[in-house]
């Protein structure tokens, strides 16, 4: 149709509505607007107009083309935006306007609080139920809770067997049925249950053991996260660490008016490739352990096995320290050619301090250049507190007849100590270590698959296991990314 014909098939449309004495139909109007948005991207179109004015029959498929996807894409962004799927809309052919009318009427009926375009999703009856029996677990348990769920505190004297009874009785099932079941019965009843992705009482109890988890990781008395870096991989092949360090580009050359800039290509120098594995447990409820009603297995033991894998990694990471291992580049970590080693062990003291802090600010990049380490952290083993208090808090050198002053007064060095230096040490001497900035520089890293730093825990199912199993695993990685970042005095026995 060319523009006149669209013209005047808008004319008859009104004519018959006036004739007949009525308004325009829904479709009429839809019609009418149809025929008035192609008229529009057909005067918008330059190809081929004929003398007449009229424009050709391809160009007003081309026009009606690009208003057709104009009209998806709104309706499609609009409908996205209130959590609403658009393709009904895009199907039934609506104009935007009465697309943004419907949106409204659907948002109304379903009485959903709009809040700056978004539609807050309200939770369900049986959710508030299973967050409300979790936190009566574990307020019974004695865990403190910020901010119980409410009605938390009606579920805070109900045993195992009679939360059982409730989750099974919202399911429909008989209570006074479920009431004379010997706790024997219940507890085959509710096995049934375990693998039920519906099922409440299962889903109540991973949900209390992964509040235990989450509360117990953050608790552990571990020091390695204060002075090392902490990393994300995104799978288990080995990681390079970003690549490459860059250096040796030499200073930067003077350009006169209207120079030329000249080209350089940077040296570059492999890092070691970074790589997490998995570590994991699986831990039980028994049969005896619902009999019996023991509400601290849910608490004791998942915090159990959550401290051990943070310890584990606590572990871990000292004994890199300790052992001294050889490195990516084939020489121990800490080493003469590496600038980073004291060669005479001795305590820590106002002037073996001095040493490793002049010690770390004479080293130099890959290429020879010197850089700058901020020294940060002084990790040493238990034992050597008090001595390190009166080092850093003195303002005159302490035992000095002259009052001489303290060059390491108030000096920012933070002291992590840790007993597992002393623990992996035995009988020898207890090395001590400086560390720079993390921020600025490299030593130790500590990679988590995706950054979950918590442990993961999932239902299980063992051939023969009597009880609710669970797997709990933590995937983790640790490397020694550089070797200028980190100091050692060998120490003394």
């Amino acid at each position: 149709m060319t523009i006149k014909e669209m013209i005047a098939r808008q004319g008859e449309i009104t004519k018959l509505a006036r004739t007949e004495n009525r308004d325009l139909t829904d479709e009429e109007i839809r019609e009418f607007n149809d025929l008035q948005t192609k008229i529009d991207s057909a005067k918008s179109v330059s190809p081929a107009d004929d003398k007449s004015g009229s424009v050709t029959d391809e160009t007003v498929r081309q026009a009606a083309r690009a208003a057709e996807k104009s009209r998806i894409a709104d309706i499609t962004a609009m409908c996205r935006s209130f959590g609403i799927d658009p393709q009904p809309h895009i199907d039934s052919d609506v104009s935007v306007d009465e697309c943004r009318k419907l949106v409204l009427e659907e948002l109304q009926k379903s009485s959903g609080p709009i809040n700056a375009g978004r539609v807050t999703v309200t939770e369900s009856e049986e959710d508030k139920f299973r967050a409300a029996a979790a936190d009566g677990l574990l307020l019974r348990m004695g865990v403190d809770i910020a901010k119980p769920a409410d009605g938390a505190n009606e579920f805070r004297g109900m045993s195992l067997r009679d939360l059982a009874i409730e989750c099974l009785g919202r399911d429909g099932e008989n209570t006074a049925s479920l009431l004379r079941m010997s706790r024997d019965e219940l507890y085959s009843r509710m096995s049934r249950e375990f693998f039920n992705p519906t099922s409440a009482f299962p889903a109540i109890l991973d949900a209390t053991i992964k509040k235990t988890i989450v509360e117990e990781y953050n608790k552990v008395p571990t020091t390695f996260q204060a002075w090392t870096r902490k990393g994300s991989v995104t799978d288990f092949k080995p990681t390079p660490d970003h690549s490459y360090v860059l250096g040796g580009v030499g200073d930067f050359e003077l350009v006169p008016e209207n120079g030329e800039l000249k080209n350089s290509t940077p040296s570059t120098s492999l890092l070691p490739h970074r790589k997490v594995d998995t570590y994991g447990k699986q831990f039980s409820m028994s049969r005896q352990a619902f009999i019996n009603d023991d509400i601290g297995f849910l608490s004791e033991v998942p915090a159990a096995y959550t401290r051990a894998a943070k310890r584990t990694i606590d572990k871990a990471v000292y004994k890199i320290l300790v052992s001294n291992p050889a490195i990516y580049d084939g020489t121990a970590l800490f080493h003469a050619n590496h600038k980073n080693l004291i060669t005479s062990g001795a305590a820590p003291s106002q002037t073996t301090i001095q040493d490793i802090i002049l010690l770390a600010q004479g080293q130099t990049d890959p290429f020879g250049e010197p850089i700058y380490e901020v020294p940060k952290f002084l990790v040493v083993p238990m034992g050597y507190e008090f001595v390190l208090a009166t080092i850093f808090k003195s303002a005159q050198v302490v035992g000095s007849s002259n009052n001489d002053i303290n060059p390491l007064y108030n000096y920012p060095l933070q002291v992590v100590q840790t007993p597992w230096i002393n623990a992996l040490a035995g009988e020898s001497a207890k090395p001590w270590f400086m560390v720079a900035d993390p921020s600025s520089s490299k030593s130790i890293q500590v990679d988590y698959l995706n950054g979950q730093e918590t442990p993961t825990f999932r239902r299980s199912e063992p051939a023969g296991q009597l009880g609710f199993v669970w797997d709990i695993w933590l995937d983790w990685g640790i490397t020694a990314v550089d070797y200028r970042g980190i100091y050692k005095n060998p120490g003394v026995v």
